[in-house]
């Protein structure tokens, strides 16, 4: 007869082949399977940094919102910061499924603990930013995130869904502003050129540390948490973008950019991968700013969480009482 111990690892190894039977068969994990510590821990790690970029990317553009060139273009970059918004909020709430509540993720963010997106860190400081960002930021998340639509965890696949199809305007409307700015003035050309040769280097970083750096790639690989390494997706991203350059007329800040016909893709300079790490390390053009004013909304809002908490408890008392 087996003791406890041998009983306790027997259950172990039969919960974690039937984990990797359903990776194996391309089967969604849900919060009610079992799963791996590791796992788990992976993918709060991966979620709330991902909700929290949602919910700090709508800093660089949210302070130009009274200062857009047109009543529509105000209107339009009013709904994207909203889509940003909801962005944060499914993110959260697929992190929650996990175990972990909003409100710990929110406070590792505000204690530092936790990361979002580098290329939040940079300022906005024209009005063609908020095109280069629509273009370049927007059109890397979409690279980056369709692919997670087919991960491994239900809830945050079905989140993305929706995440990505909104991504897809945006993007839609940063490349026509650029557009509009290409195509206008000499001043207004000058303005695009600009936020492209700022913006370039910063976006082709959003994928992360090449693979040979990287301390995840291979396992969150291996758990079909991510179908495709950094490097991967950032050559995706290049290949995709040069071309649209091209077509608006602006060049890209790259000496080094050539075309390989032989591996029919894009190839770049070196990245400044210091400047990335010194960014994510906290010391960016706009880190503690970032950081401070969303520290600074969340205390400010602190009485509208309270107000809608005793008014759900309100309500839950009366539907309770007979």
């Amino acid at each position: 007869m087996s003791d406890g111990i041998e009983g306790d690892a027997s259950v172990s190894d039969e919960r974690e082949r039937a984990f990797n039977e359903r990776l194996d068969r391309s089967l969604k994990i849900e919060p009610t399977n079992w799963m791996p510590d590791a796992y788990r821990k992976t993918l709060v790690r991966q979620i709330s940094q991902h909700a929290h970029s949602e919910i700090v990317g709508m800093l660089p553009e949210g302070n130009w919102i009274t200062r857009a060139p047109s009543l529509q273009r105000k209107l339009i970059l009013l709904a994207k910061v909203q889509d940003e918004a909801g962005h944060g909020l499914y993110l959260y709430s697929a992190a929650e499924t996990l175990g972990t509540p909003r409100d710990e993720m929110v406070a590792a963010l505000h204690a530092g603990k936790a990361k979002y997106s580098s290329i939040f860190n940079y300022p906005t400081l024209q009005w063609a930013d908020v095109g280069a960002i629509g273009w370049l930021v927007d059109g890397a998340a979409i690279i980056n995130q369709i692919p997670i639509t087919r991960c491994s965890y239900g809830p945050y696949a079905r989140a993305m869904v929706r995440i990505c199809k909104e991504e897809s305007f945006h993007q839609r409307q940063g490349f026509d502003i650029m557009w509009t700015l290409a195509h206008g003035t000499p001043e207004q050309h000058a303005m695009a050129q600009d936020a492209l040769d700022r913006w370039w280097w910063p976006a082709v970083m959003m994928f992360g540390p090449p693979d040979t750096d990287s301390t995840h790639n291979e396992q969150s690989l291996r758990w079909k948490i991510k179908l495709f390494t950094n490097d991967e997706l950032r050559q995706k991203f290049i290949d995709q973008t040069v071309p649209q350059a091209e077509q608006l007329g602006l060049v890209i800040p790259d000496p080094h950019l050539r075309w390989n016909a032989e591996k029919e893709h894009y190839e770049i300079g070196s990245i400044d991968w210091d400047e990335f790490y010194r960014v994510i390390r906290g010391d960016g053009p706009c880190n503690k700013d970032r950081l401070q004013t969303r520290i600074e909304a969340w205390e400010e809002g602190a009485w509208v969480r309270e107000a809608a908490a005793e008014y759900a408890r309100k309500r839950g008392a009366q539907s309770a009482s007979p």
